[in-house]
């Protein structure tokens, strides 16, 4: 195993753990933004009106893209497992 392969090996789980996360993290910042848009014009400060709707939306976004991310979940891992004899020479 060489460095070379290690750096590349890290960088292939971030970019999966990016990839992974991306459709959650973009409804959340999409529901945040137009939860902190209505509150500004209607100046109502509750805490729970801004969270409730992005923790229920994360929640959709999840339930929605939870086969796709299986999917790359179960493909980096099957890569990984047949490979594996590659990486240990």
């Amino acid at each position: 195993m060489t460095p070379e392969f290690v750096i590349g090996f890290a960088r292939q789980s971030i970019e999966l753990a990016l990839t992974i996360a991306l459709p959650m993290l973009g409804v959340g910042l999409g529901v945040g933004v137009i939860v902190s848009v209505l509150q500004a014009a209607t100046q109502i400060q509750e805490m729970t009106l801004a969270f409730v709707p992005k923790i229920v939306a994360i929640f959709l976004a999840l339930l929605i893209a939870f086969p796709w991310i299986m999917d790359k979940m179960l493909t980096f891992t099957r890569n990984l497992l047949l490979n594996f004899p590659n990486y240990i020479k």
